[in-house]
């Protein structure tokens, strides 16, 4: 299975110059069966990954771009009165899609955002009573800026208690910079990509992450680093039993990726900060994922 794996980290990387860590954790969001925020300064590619990715694979995308006028019908669909039938019927709205980009994320209202509660977690839509399920699979990827506030609404936690990863992708360096600006001289390498994962792949992906073991001891770990959240005198809120799943879920993908069957104490060290730090609220401006960084340096490894 690491052949559909190595095609698509080779179709990401035709249009993302380096940033090797950032493709793997949104790739450990897409097989673990989650969903990806990506928080970081405009313009260091957040909207290029999306998209390279949901070129990549071969099945409907729709892209949001979140306003404050946004309303969730914009979302989820609406009834709609079809005079020739003399009934209402039911409109899909971009959420119907395998891969949804919802683009500056935390410009849209409260309202808004709290739409997208249902279906990133139950991967359905419920309107006016009637339940609509989503195809599968199902993949959010979000991106917002964390360093500009105006007109902006900060996700509820509940929101992001949804997301199972939250990553930045930095500035480039030096050559990784000089790179892009030698790739764009002929144009964008997004129109060049081709589709190079079906859907029936990728969900044989997933379902391949899912075998990987998680032994007792390691799960003993993983419980450990979340409870010390709760406990945590810089956290006021700590880590979610939501969270200690996807941990879970998101070590057997990353252990996966690797080309394992099994998952050890590093890919928990690996993965913990993009799960837990977002899921927590810090007290006097400490930083949540500084806090969790923290707690991998204390607590004993099995």
């Amino acid at each position: 299975m690491q052949t559909p794996i190595e095609r698509l980290t080779t179709n990401l990387n035709r249009a993302i110059v380096g940033k090797q860590d950032a493709i793997r954790l949104v790739l450990v969001a897409l097989l673990s069966g989650g969903h990806a925020l990506l928080e970081d300064v405009p313009g260091v590619g957040k909207t290029l990954l999306a998209k390279a990715l949901a070129k990549s694979i071969d099945g409907q995308f729709q892209r949001i771009q979140c306003t404050p006028d946004l309303l969730a019908s914009d979302l989820t669909g609406t009834n709609i009165w079809n005079p020739r039938e003399g009934k209402f019927e039911f409109l899909a709205g971009p959420v119907f899609a395998n891969i949804l980009l919802a683009d500056e994320i935390n410009r849209s209202t409260p309202r808004t955002q709290s739409a997208l509660l249902e279906v990133m977690e139950e991967a359905q839509v419920t309107i006016d009573g009637a339940c609509h399920v989503v195809a599968q699979p199902f993949f959010v990827i979000a991106t917002q800026n964390p360093v500009e506030y105006q007109g902006t609404f900060p996700l509820p936690e509940a929101q992001l208690d949804r997301f199972a990863l939250s990553f930045s992708l930095g500035y480039p360096s030096m050559d990784e910079e000089l790179q892009m600006l030698q790739r764009l001289q002929a144009g964008s390498p997004l129109e060049q990509l081709q589709p190079c994962l079906s859907l029936s792949e990728v969900k044989a992906l997933q379902q391949k992450c899912t075998e990987v073991q998680v032994e007792i001891p390691l799960q003993q770990y993983m419980l450990a680093l979340v409870r010390a959240t709760r406990e945590h005198h810089d956290i006021s809120l700590g880590v979610s039993p939501r969270g200690s799943v996807t941990l879970q879920r998101a070590v057997q993908a990353f252990a996966f990726l690797e080309g394992r069957d099994y998952a050890i104490p590093d890919d928990v060290k690996a993965l913990a900060p993009a799960v837990l730090g977002h899921r927590m609220i810090s007290t006097g401006g400490h930083n949540a994922r500084a806090v969790v960084e923290n707690l991998l340096q204390t607590i004993a490894i099995p």
